[in-house]
């Protein structure tokens, strides 16, 4: 359906509805796999069904709802069903208006407790519920001064993760040392009565500005169930059926939220993987999951693991990375059967550094392109966010757009949320304008700085640039399927995802950690870095957290529907010394009878300098080159430049000419690094272009004449004539 928004696309299908007659229970019965449906009929008492990565948890929990409600036995203004993600709960409602089934409560664990606390806290405590706060970091940062602690950002990061797993664990600041011992915790360097104190001086800050935080939501809801008889009554009265998603993320305190619910009564449905449990640092635990049966006698249990996400190749990938797995989630170990036909085999590929395993995932992203693989359907997934830097170049390099996927949502950053107030207001003036949509938006987008061009840099100036251009992307979008929406109409699709917190996607590879990848999938999906000390990460030293890094890269693997390429360097700079081994994990993954993995072949190195690279140096002071960008115009950044500046400005006003002509971001024609290194090396004929990186076959038969008459313009003296004057 290529980028149709959703909105757009609900309206149709809500159109196509209103012919259709309204589903019958029977219906809904009919769409389901046996085991689906087993779930779906089983309506009476404790339910536990554990769900496979593909397996269809959503589709089972909502057609089992729908069913329950169809047939007359349930009432769905009585049904709450909870889960992780805004998102996650948007799409249960979706599913289940397409069933016919309206008034069921879907929301996050958060967004009920909220709901519950806003409405119950002035009855009890005779005032308005504290407001919320937007962020721990200005509050961590005032309780580490109070406690003299130095913490830079990322060591405020780590204090405010350790604040929040004690408090969905019920650990309080006295308690925390010894707590935080038992469960293995460690947070940036910091000692535990360090981060005891500091804790404890948060909770002064935070009750001194009279707010609360997300946490404190949880809590507050379960102090007005706990001592409350007659709040407690009132939402038992309301709610008589529970469905839990990802139930084995809960963290203690929910689970006693979701006791306090229940009460007496054992009128729950819960539906996990205890092999995808991944947020143990966040308070996450599978224990509830895994001893359901035991707390609740008589449960029945479903087990689905018939895989329709991966092909068979990728399937058998994640069943063998869990055959060696250890401890008590072992013992509920799913076996995902594929109903996929086969597709290509899986890729293991060993590099000699992370500057060469950069560069053969752009190649193989750029091969998938050329075969038709979306750029939005593919994903590279690494451990860490400082992985990314590497892959973010070589992509730009080759002109691949792509887009950094954070925890953050996509409306909760500032630059969306200015954007969105800048759209609402131009809406609301109303003002007649012959522009059109897409220039209308682009309008305002540059009130915040945006422009159509990326930035050269990384980072959040990056982060920044893509979630503006998503934004600009979705009106396009809009525009392309409904040419007469105007700015208000598209004001209204925005209100819309907004509400189901659903991001709109760019057209680009997407890089995201493996933690942040949590619930996607993709076409295509590269796993890079998987070397021991980072998969599993070298700060996980019990068998524990050993086992929850083997489940990360499970969670990874089944993200991929059917290409699958998994990688590792032997050292992090070009010419070093090979020292890492690929991931313990693999060891039961790679091909049998394979003692070293794949390599790059010949043909795949030929875009680079030489087939065979080795230690690159600078061409002026003969230090090694360590830095992709360095590597590529062949000097340190530290040496001065040897390359006439109007030859690259003449190269960079040429290629903004084209960028405009085709309508595409400029570095698409070519980054500024690829033009550094042409006007270096200033090459006179097409062979001497083809040596630089960055100048594929593509771009060498499109752009080869321009380029060198703009270098032979520049060699004659500044009355030549450019390429862009001939």
């Amino acid at each position: 359906m290529g980028q149709v928004t959703d909105v757009l696309a609900a309206t149709v299908s809500e159109a196509a509805r209103a012919l259709r007659p309204a589903p019958t229970a029977d219906d809904v019965l009919a769409a389901l796999d046996p085991e689906q449906r087993a779930a779906a009929t089983s309506l009476d008492g404790p339910l536990c069904i554990l769900a496979g990565a593909g397996t269809g948890k959503t589709r089972a929990i909502t057609h089992r709802i729908a069913y329950a409600v169809l047939a007359g036995r349930w009432q769905p203004r009585r049904v709450l069903a909870v889960t992780f993600t805004t998102r996650a709960a948007g799409e249960m409602r979706t599913r289940l208006r397409e069933l016919g089934v309206a008034g069921v409560q879907a929301r996050t664990f958060h967004s009920a407790a909220l709901r519950q606390a806003r409405y119950f806290w002035p009855q009890v405590y005779r005032s308005e519920l504290p407001p919320i706060v937007e962020s721990k970091l200005r509050y961590v940062a005032e309780a580490a001064a109070r406690c003299r602690v130095s913490a830079d950002l990322a060591g405020r990061r780590d204090l405010a993760s350790e604040i929040e797993w004690a408090k969905v664990s019920n650990v309080r600041p006295d308690d925390y040392p010894t707590l935080a011992a038992k469960a293995g915790r460690q947070a940036g360097g910091f000692d535990a009565a360090t981060i005891a104190h500091v804790f404890a001086a948060y909770e002064e800050v935070r009750r001194e500005r009279g707010h609360l935080d997300l946490e404190d939501v949880l809590l507050c809801a379960v102090a007005l169930l706990a001592d409350s008889p007659k709040v407690a009554a009132a939402v038992r009265a309301q709610y008589h059926h529970f469905v839990v998603d990802e139930y084995q993320d809960v963290s203690p305190v929910q689970q006693t939220l979701l006791d306090l619910w229940l009460g007496d009564r054992s009128d729950v449905c819960v539906v996990g993987d205890a092999s995808q449990t991944i947020y143990s640092f966040a308070g996450a635990s599978p224990a509830y999951l895994l001893e359901f049966t035991r707390r609740h006698p008589g449960a029945s249990v479903v087990r689905l693991e018939r895989d329709y996400r991966s092909t068979p190749q990728v399937v058998r990938v994640a069943n063998s990375l869990l055959a060696d797995a250890r401890g008590p989630a072992s013992k509920h170990r799913l076996t995902l059967r594929a109903q996929r036909p086969d597709g290509p085999e899986p890729t293991f590929t060993e590099y000699p550094d992370e500057v060469a395993e950069a560069e053969g995932v752009a190649r193989a992203v750029e091969r998938l392109r050329q075969q038709g693989v979306p750029l939005r359907e593919m994903a590279v997934l690494f451990r860490v966010n400082a992985q990314s830097e590497a892959f973010e170049q070589a992509l730009a390099e080759r002109g691949i757009p792509y887009l950094l996927r954070g925890a953050e949502r996509f409306f909760d950053r500032p630059e969306v949320r200015e954007a969105v107030v800048l759209l609402r207001g131009a809406a609301r003036a109303a003002e007649v304008s012959d522009a059109g949509l897409v220039s209308e938006v682009h309008a305002v987008l540059a009130a915040t700085g945006w422009t159509s061009e990326p930035p050269s840099g990384t980072g959040a100036v990056r982060e920044r640039w893509e979630s503006l251009a998503a934004l600009a992307s979705l009106a396009a979008d809009v525009a392309r399927e409904q040419p007469e929406t105007d700015l208000a109409a598209f004001v209204g699709v925005v209100d819309d995802r907004i509400a189901a917190q659903h991001a709109p996607a760019a057209d680009g590879v997407t890089l995201a950690t493996l933690h942040a990848a949590k619930g996607l999938e993709w076409d295509a999906v590269f796993l890079v870095g998987i070397h021991e000390g980072t998969v599993p990460i070298t700060y996980a030293e019990t068998p524990e957290q050993i086992e929850e890094e083997r489940r990360l890269l499970y969670v990874g693997v089944t993200r991929a529907r059917s290409h699958l390429g998994i990688s590792w360097s032997l050292s992090r700079t070009p010419g070093g010394r090979g020292r890492r081994s690929p991931s313990r994990f693999l060891s039961s993954v790679r091909p049998k009878g394979s003692a070293t993995a794949d390599r790059p072949s010949t043909a795949d190195r030929a875009g680079r300098r030489s087939p065979a690279r080795g230690l690159a140096r600078c061409r002026q002071c003969d230090r090694p080159l360590h830095d992709a960008t360095e590597r590529k115009v062949g000097r340190c950044a530290d040496c001065p430049a040897s390359y006439d500046e109007e030859m690259f400005e003449r190269l960079r006003a040429w290629r903004l000419e084209r960028a405009q002509e085709q309508r595409v971001p400029a570095y698409c024609v070519f980054t500024d690094a690829t033009l550094v290194a042409i006007a270096e090396a200033r090459p006179t004929s097409p062979s001497q272009l083809a040596t630089i990186p960055g100048v594929g076959a593509s771009k060498l038969s499109r752009y080869a004449d321009d380029v060198l008459g703009i270098c032979a313009a520049g060699e004659g003296g500044a009355g030549g004539a450019s390429a862009t004057d001939r």
